[in-house]
């Protein structure tokens, strides 16, 4: 007994050195898997982008440098027009484009600069204040209109040739002539207050901040992030629902096409961002990743959510046959 005994101690023993040893192998082995993930990847990452997506992004990349350390992400934040222009008009590298409406994307990017687009989050238009906007405590969606026209109201804008906040605040408000019932009032707005219209919907909150004018258009993600007091509109009319996509398909407005003096006509519908990746990317395997940490719903698209973007994905895509093998999880046909 006494030698069956110390047999089975010696077994016993021998069994937990065993499976301790190929424990820790398959932890050194998990742990050389991280760091090569960490490390296969470096270099520059070029990401032109909308201005509104400017905070969520800067989130997004520090938490992706988190894992992929090496990579040198240049985040570009202007106009989703803008970003188009410059890839366009003065060959600009860039690895990846997003932009706050996909349809700069269709229209200016592909085919010659680029193959696909993922739509991948939503917004809505308001109007954001101060406590120091005139008639702050008076405003609502009621009323709105009409104390944004008072002479010595002033509103901001974004430019419609440059920016997608800027063709959907005109939308906004042809809209609103439709839906509140007052006939011209759409032509006042546009004529009002141009001197204090901005390249970007972001660059309008330096105006707002020091009080140059008491109202802006804007996007409730950039509101909410930059702590703005703002008025949420009706569905019908802040572009947001898709229940209403044929009611914001009533009204247009004309925008730059891709050559001077070409023009588009751009419909009214739910606000959908996209993102591609450049047909001439210099630095492919870094956009490649960087791509699929961002669409994931655990990482990039939660950083999104939680700075009031939803994500939309997956969504139907156009050029769905175009996007790469790896990324098609993310869209549909």
């Amino acid at each position: 007994m006494n030698i069956l005994s110390s047999i089975k101690k010696v077994l016993v023993i021998f069994f937990i050195f065993f499976f301790s040893a190929c424990g820790n192998n398959n932890s050194k082995q998990e742990s050389n898997n991280k760091a090569n993930e960490n490390t296969s990847v470096s270099g520059d990452l070029i990401i032109f982008h909308a201005g509104s997506l400017s905070i969520p992004f800067k989130e997004i990349a520090e938490a992706f440098n988190k894992r992929y350390q090496d990579i040198n992400i240049i985040l570009e934040p202007s106009g989703s027009r803008k970003c188009a222009r410059k890839i366009i008009d003065l060959k600009r590298p860039c690895d990846i484009m997003a932009s706050a409406d996909y349809k700069v994307i269709d229209n200016l990017l592909i085919p010659d600069y680029a193959d696909w687009d993922i739509k991948f989050t939503s917004n809505e238009m308001v109007i954001a204040y101060n406590s120091k906007s005139r008639y702050f405590n008076k405003i609502n969606k009621s009323n709105w209109y009409d104390i944004l026209l008072k002479d010595d109201v002033i509103f901001g804008r974004s430019d419609p040739d440059s920016d997608p906040c800027g063709y959907r605040a005109v939308l906004t408000i042809k809209l609103a002539e439709k839906y509140y019932h007052k006939q011209g009032i759409a032509n006042k707005f546009l004529k009002k207050d141009l001197n204090y219209m901005r390249p970007k919907g972001s660059d309008l909150l330096a105006l707002l901040e020091s009080n140059t004018v008491d109202y802006i258009f804007e996007y409730r993600s950039v509101a909410e992030q930059h702590k703005l007091k703002y008025l949420i509109l009706p569905d019908e009319i802040n572009l947001k629902n898709p229940e209403y996509k044929k009611l914001y398909s009533t009204v247009t407005v004309n925008i730059s096409g891709k050559k001077p003096g070409e023009m588009i006509t751009r419909k009214g519908e739910p606000m959908i961002y996209g993102i591609t990746e450049l047909k001439n990317a210099p630095h492919k395997k870094a956009a490649d990743v960087f791509l699929e940490f961002l669409l994931n719903k655990n990482k990039g698209m939660s950083i999104l959510e939680r700075n009031g973007q939803a994500s939309v994905i997956p969504s139907p895509s156009d050029t769905y046959n175009n996007i790469p093998d790896k990324f098609k999880k993310f869209s549909t046909k």
